[in-house]
């Protein structure tokens, strides 16, 4: 297959002079369209425009360049007699490499300030059109989307004057992967936009009819749960780095260190007060908030210090000398933040192992999976909207009413709560957890394990359930602990014995009717 024409056309103009002199002194013709041959000309590098191959004019403002038959049978050949004959009957000549990358959809897509005309107007259409016939017929044609390939591409032109058909294959994968990614990034936001509404009406839209994701392997892990699984970090195309951010201190993060600081990550970004969150095996071991985070990692860490040992740490607010000094020599894998103070680098450079990880105060990038959560099973996955929390108008179900302080701690409760493994409850003081139980079968057990977790300060204390109570005995449970106020959903068969069990013992009670497992 020697290379004798070649097509440019391309919104990314990296090295494409350098890349364009060298195949014509190579002796191949170049035909080049728009901004690339004004580019080139300016270079000094002869060629043909398209509109000269075509017989036609860019029409429409440009958006019609490269369709037409002319040029799209000379990449569609399949080099036989017949096939050549025809092409020669019209005129037209075969064409042998596309260097081709798509207009910058992502980027007009992910701009605020962009106007929907304009998005619209990123949406490439003879680009795609153009890799995909040069990536079909890769048994006779190069298709380069990616300045990077150049290189290699040049190499093989300049020692034998063609490209290798192991070479043309690898390249025509990574064009058909580059418009399957490409119309993925389109779909995802139209459909955001443009799809149906929920059945019924409301303000959530349906789940979409078919599921396509689009993410690079970021990285290969160490490995995954354990030692003898191979694991590997997918993100989405130009993803900054783990979790959307940057790693500024430690080894690379491991599978348990990435879902453990999502989980952290998600739980203190529920509160708009300095927070903290100290998350082990996916789940809280303690969460608290206060007017200084010192202080919120202080209430956090007291709720269990044994757990919070080889933890992870989230924060909502810059990582400060204070915050680091409060840690003293607690042993953590990981902390997240929006910002490390020099300070708090300067103390946490000397722990071996301490990985910290900036993640912008903007938050986690949802328009990557469009605000759904995805988990594999076997033979497919499912998809869930995310658990966003809920605006419910909160009913006392008691005859006792919670107090203002009762209820700030109710609401604490409530919000800490959703971010427990199910079945899961959290009592409070205060907007601190001071007892945590979840991940377990038995919702009685879970308050039995948070009473205990809690000891003294369980008397006083509040407690959250993430669902209904289906017996009132977690309810006695807690009240013989000291509990004195409870929120829980409510909606179980034995709602008025549970009520009825506060009620005796003097405890305020309110019902969301809102649950929120997280399995």
């Amino acid at each position: 297959m020697i290379v004798r024409r070649a097509l440019l056309s391309v919104f990314d103009k990296t090295g494409i002079v350098t890349f364009a002199r060298a195949m014509a002194q190579n002796g191949i013709e170049l035909i080049a369209s728009g901004g690339t041959a004004r580019a080139l000309r300016a270079a000094g590098i002869p060629l043909r425009l398209v509109s000269d191959v075509t017989g036609c004019p860019e029409i429409l403002g440009g958006r019609i360049k490269t369709l037409h038959p002319a040029v799209h049978a000379g990449l569609l050949s399949r080099r036989t007699l017949k096939d050549r004959a025809e092409l020669e009957g019209q005129g037209w000549s075969e064409i042998d490499l596309v260097a081709v990358n798509l207009y910058d959809f992502e980027g007009a897509s992910g701009n605020s300030e962009a106007d929907l005309d304009s998005i619209i107007e990123q949406i490439d259409i003879g680009g795609v059109a153009l890799l995909r016939a040069a990536a079909k017929n890769c048994a006779h044609v190069v298709s380069v989307c990616d300045p990077t390939d150049y290189a290699q591409v040049l190499r093989e032109i300049e020692r034998e004057g063609s490209v290798h058909l192991q070479t043309r294959r690898r390249l025509a994968v990574k064009a058909f992967a580059r418009t399957a990614a490409y119309d993925t990034a389109i779909r995802w936001w139209a459909e955001a936009r443009w799809s149906p509404p929920l059945p019924g009406g409301g303000d959530g839209r349906a789940l979409p009819q078919r599921l396509v994701l689009d993410l690079d392997k970021w990285a290969d892990l160490r490995y995954g749960e354990n030692p003898h699984q191979r694991a590997a970090l997918y993100a989405p195309p130009g993803a900054a780095g783990p979790l959307g951010g940057e790693l500024l201190q430690g080894k690379p993060l491991s599978y348990n260190n990435l879902l453990d600081l999502d989980a952290a990550w998600r739980a203190v970004g529920a509160f708009e007060e300095p927070g903290v969150a100290i998350v082990k095996h996916l789940s809280p071991c303690g969460i608290a908030c206060g007017e200084a985070l010192s202080r919120a990692f202080l209430r956090a860490h007291a709720c269990d210090p044994v757990s919070a040992f080889g933890s992870v740490i989230a924060v909502n607010r810059p990582f400060d000398g204070a915050v680091a000094q409060a840690m003293g020599d607690l042993f953590v894998e990981a902390i997240a933040a929006p910002a490390f103070s020099q300070a708090a680098r300067d103390v946490l450079r000397t722990r071996q192992g301490c990985r910290l990880l900036r993640i912008d105060e903007s938050g986690e990038d949802e328009s990557s999976d469009n605000g759904f959560e995805i988990r594999g099973i076997r033979g497919g996955l499912v998809a869930q909207e995310r658990d966003q929390g809920d605006q419910a108008e909160w009913q006392v179900v008691t005859r006792r009413a919670p107090t203002q302080g009762e209820m700030a701690a109710l609401r604490f409760a409530w919000r800490a709560v959703t971010h427990v493994k199910s079945n899961a409850i959290l009592l409070a003081r205060g907007q601190a957890a001071v007892g945590i139980g979840g991940g377990l079968p038995s919702r009685v057990d879970a308050v039995r394990l948070a009473v205990a977790k809690a000891g003294e300060q369980a008397s006083g204390a509040v407690m959250a359930s993430d669902a209904f109570f289906p017996f009132p005995d977690g309810v006695e449970l807690a009240a013989e602990a000291g509990v004195i106020a409870v929120v829980q959903p409510g909606g179980a068969a034995r709602d008025e014995q549970v009520i009825d069990a506060a009620d005796r013992h003097g405890m305020a009670m309110c019902f969301t009717g809102v649950r929120h497992f997280r399995h």
